[in-house]
């Protein structure tokens, strides 16, 4: 009986076996590997200078940024432009001029800066591009040479805004110091003195800020000026608008706000 029980267990246990076939592999989950978001250079480039100028408004440092980049597109500056910032809705009371050199990572100067008489008299509220107007013009400016006049040394620049600043050099709106620009007056008097429509600068910092500047660098002048706002074409070669640009750049809780890249379809 042993041998037979021992037959009959051996084939059972070969049928059981040859039953159950090769088994299958298990299955090994492929990690699918998502590639990372390229960092904007607009957003960097914004952050750069927000950590340089915490106390300068984001939607004006981001709106002067993007006509420094439509600027540097056209060929009208070198990619290593040095941008100075003058926010006009800031009082003259305040310091309101930054000099940024975004090559080296840079924040030059922070200085105080005059309006024109015909714009107003602590703050800006009038603008033009008209001669005999006295008044500061907005917008994207080129700078040029130097040169030794009635203000001693001073800045020539040309207006890259048609209809806003172009007529700047028929006008002879340069940079350059000037006394009124003090700010013990400005603390006497409730503002600094103002100039003919320059942006006139201490006599201690002009020479400085002047040589910082020259030949072929960029100053972008703001306000709330709402028909610039609307009409300027420096900061708008990639279709956005000024308002789009502000909102983005003042709201980090709007998508794409916070580094001067805008979704908002609003109008100024």
């Amino acid at each position: 009986m042993r041998p037979f029980h021992f037959a009959f267990t051996l084939i059972a246990a070969l049928a059981v076996g040859g039953c159950s076939g090769p088994q299958p592999r298990p299955s090994i989950a492929r990690a699918t590997t998502v590639p990372a978001p390229r960092p904007d250079p607009r957003a960097a480039t914004l952050a750069q200078v927000q950590r340089l100028a915490p106390e300068a408004d984001p939607g004006v440092l981001a709106l002067a940024l993007a006509a420094r980049d439509c600027a540097v597109q056209a060929g009208e500056v070198g990619a290593d432009a040095k941008l100075a910032v003058i926010d006009y809705s800031l009082p003259s009371t305040q310091r309101r001029l930054w000099v940024f050199d975004l090559a080296s990572g840079r924040l030059l100067q922070r200085e105080y800066v005059a309006h024109g008489q015909g714009s107003g008299d602590n703050l800006a509220r009038r603008f033009s591009n008209r001669d005999g107007s006295h008044a500061t013009s907005l917008g994207l400016y080129r700078t040029a040479e130097t040169y030794d006049g009635d203000n001693g040394y001073s800045l020539r620049m040309d207006g890259l805004d048609p209809g806003f600043n172009d007529n700047a050099r028929g006008r002879a709106i340069v940079m350059h110091g000037a006394w009124y620009v003090d700010p013990d007056l400005a603390a006497r008097q409730g503002r600094l003195g103002r100039s003919q429509g320059c942006p006139a600068l201490r006599q201690q910092v002009a020479r400085v800020v002047i040589d910082e500047l020259k030949q072929r660098q960029l100053l972008f002048a703001y306000a709330d000026d709402a028909q610039w706002l609307q009409g300027a074409k420096s900061f708008a070669c990639d279709g956005r608008s000024a308002r789009q640009i502000l909102v983005a750049a003042r709201n980090p809780r709007v998508p794409g706000g916070g580094n001067g890249i805008a979704t908002a379809t609003a109008a100024p």
